[in-house]
C-alpha cells in the first residue's frame, strides 16, 4: 500500500500546474472602438520566459504599421517588412529600446531589431511622418490585444495571483490584481 500511495503522489508530481485562461473586455472610452489594446500579466517573482526562435513581424503595408500593436516577449526579434511600392524605414525615439534606427529599404526587404528590454516603443516612419505603431516588450508571455468589440484571451495562464496591465496607445493605463483559478473573467475599462 506504502509503495501505491507513493506511485501515486510522484504522478501527480509530474502533472503540470494547473492552467486555465483570462478572457473578458475592455471597454476603451473617448475612442472609436476598443481595439489594440493590450492585456497582460506583469512579471512574476522567480519566474522567466524565454524569448522565441521565430521572428515577429510587423508588416509596412498601405502606408501602416500592421499590426498597429504588437505585444511581444522581451528578446524578441521584430522584423519591419516593407510591402508598399515606396520605401519606408522604422526608428524608434524610446530610451528603452535604444533610439533604433533601421534605416530606409525597398518593397520586398525587411530589417530587423530585437526588443532586448521591457518596453513600450513607438515606432515611426521618417519618411512618412503620419505612419506609426507600437511595440510592446513584455515580461511575461501571457498577453493578448483587445478585438473592436473589447473582447481577449490570454491563454494557458497557471492558476496563482498576479497583476495584470491594460496599455492603450492614447488611454491610461490600469492595473489590477487578479487571482487566475481556471478559466477567469477580467473586465476593465480605460479612459483619457
Amino acid at each position: 500500500m506504502k509503495t501505491m500511495t507513493i506511485a501515486v503522489l510522484l504522478a501527480f508530481a509530474a502533472l503540470p500546474l494547473a492552467a486555465g485562461d483570462i478572457h473578458g473586455k475592455v471597454a476603451c472610452k473617448g475612442v472609436r472602438n476598443s481595439a489594440d489594446a493590450v492585456v497582460y500579466v506583469a512579471g512574476i517573482a522567480g519566474k522567466t520566459f524565454s524569448p522565441p526562435a521565430a521572428h515577429a513581424q510587423v508588416d509596412q503595408k498601405g502606408m501602416q504599421f500592421l499590426p498597429h500593436v504588437l505585444p511581444v516577449l522581451v528578446g524578441t526579434t521584430v522584423d519591419f517588412l516593407n510591402s508598399d511600392a515606396v520605401p519606408h524605414n522604422a526608428f524608434s525615439p524610446e530610451d528603452c529600446a535604444a533610439k533604433f534606427n533601421l534605416g530606409t529599404w525597398p518593397q520586398g526587404q525587411s530589417k530587423s531589431y530585437t526588443f532586448v528590454k521591457e518596453c513600450v516603443a513607438t515606432v515611426l516612419c521618417n519618411v512618412h511622418p503620419e505612419m506609426e505603431g507600437f511595440v510592446l516588450a513584455l515580461p511575461t508571455s501571457y498577453f493578448a490585444v483587445t478585438s473592436a468589440d473589447g473582447s481577449y484571451q490570454i491563454k494557458d495562464v497557471p492558476d496563482g495571483t498576479y497583476t495584470v496591465k491594460v496599455w492603450h496607445p492614447k488611454l491610461k493605463k490600469v492595473e489590477q490584481s487578479l487571482t487566475v483559478a481556471g478559466a477567469t473573467e477580467a473586465n476593465f475599462q480605460v479612459t483619457k
